[in-house]
Protein backbone atom coordinates (compact mmCIF):
# COMPACT_ATOMS: atom_id res chain seq x y z
CA UNK A 1 0.00 0.00 0.00
CA UNK A 2 2.77 2.24 0.81
CA UNK A 3 4.65 1.66 -2.33
CA UNK A 4 1.52 2.21 -4.24
CA UNK A 5 0.68 5.50 -2.50
CA UNK A 6 4.53 6.82 -3.43
CA UNK A 7 3.69 5.90 -7.15
CA UNK A 8 1.01 7.54 -7.44
CA UNK A 9 2.75 10.80 -5.55
CA UNK A 10 5.45 10.54 -7.95
CA UNK A 11 2.93 10.16 -10.77
CA UNK A 12 1.14 13.12 -9.64
CA UNK A 13 4.62 15.35 -8.66
CA UNK A 14 5.34 14.44 -12.46
CA UNK A 15 1.85 15.44 -13.56
CA UNK A 16 2.31 18.85 -12.17
CA UNK A 17 5.72 19.80 -13.35
CA UNK A 18 6.16 22.84 -15.23
CA UNK A 19 7.48 21.72 -18.39
CA UNK A 20 4.56 19.21 -18.46
CA UNK A 21 2.08 19.26 -21.09
CA UNK A 22 -2.15 19.80 -20.27
CA UNK A 23 -4.62 19.09 -22.45
CA UNK A 24 -6.03 22.48 -23.55
CA UNK A 25 -9.80 23.22 -22.27
CA UNK A 26 -12.62 22.48 -24.11
CA UNK A 27 -14.17 25.20 -25.53
CA UNK A 28 -17.54 25.06 -25.21
CA UNK A 29 -19.96 24.64 -27.91
CA UNK A 30 -21.73 27.23 -29.35
CA UNK A 31 -18.81 30.16 -28.12
CA UNK A 32 -17.87 32.68 -30.58
CA UNK A 33 -17.17 35.55 -28.71
CA UNK A 34 -15.03 35.90 -25.55
CA UNK A 35 -15.09 38.82 -23.86
CA UNK A 36 -12.31 38.29 -21.06
CA UNK A 37 -14.09 35.72 -18.43
CA UNK A 38 -17.34 36.72 -20.45
CA UNK A 39 -18.18 33.81 -23.05
CA UNK A 40 -20.98 34.86 -25.64
CA UNK A 41 -22.78 32.17 -27.21
CA UNK A 42 -24.18 32.76 -30.40
CA UNK A 43 -27.83 32.82 -29.64
CA UNK A 44 -26.67 35.41 -26.64
CA UNK A 45 -25.11 37.54 -29.87
CA UNK A 46 -28.43 36.92 -31.79
CA UNK A 47 -30.39 38.45 -28.65
CA UNK A 48 -28.03 41.47 -28.06
CA UNK A 49 -27.93 42.53 -31.63
CA UNK A 50 -31.29 42.05 -32.33
CA UNK A 51 -32.53 44.41 -29.59
CA UNK A 52 -29.43 47.14 -30.70
CA UNK A 53 -30.76 46.83 -34.00
CA UNK A 54 -34.89 47.25 -32.57
CA UNK A 55 -33.21 50.40 -30.52
CA UNK A 56 -31.66 52.33 -33.86
CA UNK A 57 -34.41 50.95 -35.94
CA UNK A 58 -37.01 53.22 -32.85
CA UNK A 59 -34.61 56.16 -32.97
CA UNK A 60 -33.90 56.44 -36.54
CA UNK A 61 -37.81 56.43 -36.99
CA UNK A 62 -38.43 58.92 -34.71
CA UNK A 63 -35.51 61.42 -35.33
CA UNK A 64 -36.03 61.36 -38.91
CA UNK A 65 -39.84 62.41 -38.56
CA UNK A 66 -41.38 58.74 -39.89
CA UNK A 67 -44.01 59.06 -37.26
CA UNK A 68 -46.05 61.75 -38.28
CA UNK A 69 -49.89 61.23 -37.14
CA UNK A 70 -49.12 60.45 -33.24
CA UNK A 71 -45.41 59.87 -32.37
CA UNK A 72 -45.78 59.78 -28.82
CA UNK A 73 -48.71 57.18 -29.38
CA UNK A 74 -46.66 55.01 -31.85
CA UNK A 75 -43.87 54.99 -29.73
CA UNK A 76 -45.42 54.17 -27.14
CA UNK A 77 -47.03 51.29 -29.00
CA UNK A 78 -43.78 50.23 -30.35
CA UNK A 79 -42.00 50.34 -26.75
CA UNK A 80 -44.65 48.67 -25.09
CA UNK A 81 -44.84 45.44 -27.66
CA UNK A 82 -41.27 44.86 -27.94
CA UNK A 83 -41.26 44.66 -23.49
CA UNK A 84 -43.91 42.04 -23.85
CA UNK A 85 -42.45 40.17 -26.82
CA UNK A 86 -39.11 39.86 -24.92
CA UNK A 87 -40.92 38.73 -21.94
CA UNK A 88 -42.78 36.60 -23.55
CA UNK A 89 -39.64 34.99 -25.13
CA UNK A 90 -37.91 34.90 -21.46
CA UNK A 91 -41.02 32.91 -20.55
CA UNK A 92 -40.66 30.63 -23.25
CA UNK A 93 -36.87 29.75 -22.49
CA UNK A 94 -37.32 26.73 -19.89
CA UNK A 95 -40.00 25.43 -21.70
CA UNK A 96 -38.33 24.85 -25.51
CA UNK A 97 -35.12 23.64 -23.04
CA UNK A 98 -37.94 20.48 -22.43
CA UNK A 99 -39.03 20.54 -25.35
CA UNK A 100 -35.48 20.32 -27.31
CA UNK A 101 -32.89 19.39 -24.76
CA UNK A 102 -30.92 22.26 -25.65
CA UNK A 103 -29.32 24.20 -22.86
CA UNK A 104 -28.47 27.04 -25.00
CA UNK A 105 -31.98 28.33 -24.13
CA UNK A 106 -31.18 29.30 -20.45
CA UNK A 107 -28.34 31.37 -21.71
CA UNK A 108 -30.57 33.83 -23.05
CA UNK A 109 -33.34 33.95 -20.63
CA UNK A 110 -31.57 36.58 -18.26
CA UNK A 111 -30.83 38.76 -21.26
CA UNK A 112 -34.43 38.37 -22.58
CA UNK A 113 -36.12 39.66 -19.16
CA UNK A 114 -33.47 42.38 -18.82
CA UNK A 115 -34.38 44.08 -21.82
CA UNK A 116 -38.18 43.54 -21.39
CA UNK A 117 -37.69 45.47 -18.66
CA UNK A 118 -35.71 47.92 -20.78
CA UNK A 119 -38.16 48.34 -23.06
CA UNK A 120 -40.68 48.54 -20.04
CA UNK A 121 -39.05 51.45 -18.58
CA UNK A 122 -39.02 53.24 -22.06
CA UNK A 123 -42.42 52.79 -22.30
CA UNK A 124 -42.99 54.35 -19.19
CA UNK A 125 -40.54 57.34 -19.34
CA UNK A 126 -42.36 58.23 -22.85
CA UNK A 127 -45.68 58.08 -21.02
CA UNK A 128 -44.64 60.29 -18.54
CA UNK A 129 -42.47 62.75 -20.47
CA UNK A 130 -44.01 63.11 -24.03
CA UNK A 131 -47.60 62.77 -23.02
CA UNK A 132 -47.91 64.08 -19.11
CA UNK A 133 -44.73 65.99 -19.71
CA UNK A 134 -43.04 65.29 -16.00
CA UNK A 135 -46.09 66.53 -14.38
CA UNK A 136 -46.58 64.00 -11.82
CA UNK A 137 -49.52 65.38 -10.35
CA UNK A 138 -51.49 64.94 -13.64
CA UNK A 139 -49.60 61.35 -13.66
CA UNK A 140 -50.09 59.82 -10.38
CA UNK A 141 -54.19 60.89 -11.17
CA UNK A 142 -53.96 58.79 -14.48
CA UNK A 143 -52.19 55.87 -12.61
CA UNK A 144 -55.21 55.84 -9.92
CA UNK A 145 -58.29 56.63 -12.78
CA UNK A 146 -57.18 54.15 -15.72
CA UNK A 147 -57.23 50.74 -14.74
CA UNK A 148 -55.20 50.00 -17.36
CA UNK A 149 -52.50 51.93 -16.08
CA UNK A 150 -52.95 50.86 -12.70
CA UNK A 151 -52.30 46.76 -13.79
CA UNK A 152 -49.24 48.38 -16.00
CA UNK A 153 -47.27 50.41 -13.81
CA UNK A 154 -47.44 47.39 -11.04
CA UNK A 155 -46.37 45.02 -14.40
CA UNK A 156 -43.55 47.98 -14.28
CA UNK A 157 -42.47 47.40 -10.80
CA UNK A 158 -42.45 43.60 -10.98
CA UNK A 159 -40.42 43.63 -13.58
CA UNK A 160 -37.71 46.36 -12.21
CA UNK A 161 -37.39 44.06 -8.94
CA UNK A 162 -35.90 41.34 -11.14
CA UNK A 163 -33.84 43.13 -12.89
CA UNK A 164 -32.37 44.37 -9.91
CA UNK A 165 -31.95 41.14 -8.39
CA UNK A 166 -30.82 39.63 -11.45
CA UNK A 167 -27.13 39.25 -10.91
CA UNK A 168 -25.36 36.29 -9.59
CA UNK A 169 -23.89 38.83 -6.91
CA UNK A 170 -28.25 38.91 -5.73
CA UNK A 171 -28.50 35.42 -6.25
CA UNK A 172 -26.30 34.29 -3.74
CA UNK A 173 -27.52 36.86 -1.08
CA UNK A 174 -31.15 35.61 -1.10
CA UNK A 175 -29.98 32.16 -1.92
CA UNK A 176 -33.37 29.79 -1.91
CA UNK A 177 -35.94 33.02 -1.89
CA UNK A 178 -33.92 33.89 -5.16
CA UNK A 179 -35.91 31.25 -6.88
CA UNK A 180 -38.92 32.61 -5.24
CA UNK A 181 -39.02 35.90 -6.26
CA UNK A 182 -37.87 35.58 -9.54
CA UNK A 183 -41.56 33.74 -10.38
CA UNK A 184 -43.07 36.68 -9.92
CA UNK A 185 -42.09 37.14 -13.46
CA UNK A 186 -44.95 34.96 -14.46
CA UNK A 187 -47.36 37.31 -12.48
CA UNK A 188 -45.55 40.34 -14.46
CA UNK A 189 -46.46 38.15 -17.87
CA UNK A 190 -50.20 37.80 -16.65
CA UNK A 191 -50.41 41.74 -15.36
CA UNK A 192 -48.77 42.77 -18.93
CA UNK A 193 -51.21 40.72 -21.08
CA UNK A 194 -54.16 42.67 -18.94
CA UNK A 195 -53.10 45.83 -19.26
CA UNK A 196 -52.75 45.19 -22.97
CA UNK A 197 -56.49 43.77 -23.52
CA UNK A 198 -57.54 46.79 -20.90
CA UNK A 199 -55.78 49.18 -23.15
CA UNK A 200 -57.18 48.34 -26.67
CA UNK A 201 -60.70 48.16 -28.24
CA UNK A 202 -59.54 45.19 -30.33
CA UNK A 203 -58.90 42.71 -28.45
CA UNK A 204 -57.94 40.06 -30.88
CA UNK A 205 -54.03 40.56 -30.58
CA UNK A 206 -53.75 40.96 -26.60
CA UNK A 207 -56.10 37.46 -26.49
CA UNK A 208 -53.21 35.65 -28.80
CA UNK A 209 -50.66 37.02 -26.33
CA UNK A 210 -52.56 35.76 -23.15
CA UNK A 211 -53.03 32.21 -25.12
CA UNK A 212 -49.18 31.72 -25.85
CA UNK A 213 -48.81 32.63 -22.40
CA UNK A 214 -51.46 30.64 -20.82
CA UNK A 215 -49.60 27.69 -22.84
CA UNK A 216 -45.81 28.52 -21.09
CA UNK A 217 -47.71 28.51 -17.62
CA UNK A 218 -48.77 24.63 -18.91
CA UNK A 219 -45.75 23.59 -20.25
CA UNK A 220 -43.84 24.68 -16.78
CA UNK A 221 -46.40 22.34 -14.48
CA UNK A 222 -44.21 19.67 -13.08
CA UNK A 223 -46.34 17.13 -14.59
CA UNK A 224 -46.84 18.31 -18.17
CA UNK A 225 -42.89 19.22 -18.11
CA UNK A 226 -42.10 15.50 -16.76
CA UNK A 227 -44.73 14.05 -19.93
CA UNK A 228 -43.03 16.18 -22.45
CA UNK A 229 -39.18 15.13 -21.12
CA UNK A 230 -40.15 11.59 -21.40
CA UNK A 231 -41.68 11.94 -24.93
CA UNK A 232 -38.40 13.83 -25.88
CA UNK A 233 -36.25 10.65 -24.53
CA UNK A 234 -38.68 8.00 -26.80
CA UNK A 235 -38.37 10.26 -30.02
CA UNK A 236 -34.37 10.81 -29.43
CA UNK A 237 -34.29 7.48 -29.01
CA UNK A 238 -36.26 6.22 -31.71
CA UNK A 239 -34.73 8.94 -33.71
CA UNK A 240 -31.06 7.62 -33.23
CA UNK A 241 -32.58 3.56 -33.12
CA UNK A 242 -33.33 4.75 -36.82
CA UNK A 243 -30.31 5.71 -38.07
CA UNK A 244 -27.85 3.00 -36.37
CA UNK A 245 -29.18 0.28 -37.86
CA UNK A 246 -26.76 -0.86 -40.02
CA UNK A 247 -27.68 -2.05 -43.38
CA UNK A 248 -27.67 -5.87 -44.79
CA UNK A 249 -24.62 -6.11 -46.94
CA UNK A 250 -25.89 -7.26 -50.34
CA UNK A 251 -25.15 -11.14 -51.62
CA UNK A 252 -22.98 -11.30 -54.52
Amino acid sequence: MVLKGRAAGRKSEAGRRPGARSRPARRPQGIILRLGRVQLHWLQVVVHVGVALSLAWLAWQYLGGAFVVDPVREVQTFTGKAALVLLMLSLACTPLQTLTGWKAFTRVRRPLGVYSFAYAALHFANYLALDYGFDLGLLFQGIAEERYVIVGFAAGLVLLALALTSTRGWKKRLRKNWKRLHRLVYVAGILAVIHFLWLVKDTQEPLRYAALLGLLLALRLPPVRRAASRLRQALARSWGSAFSRKEPTPVD
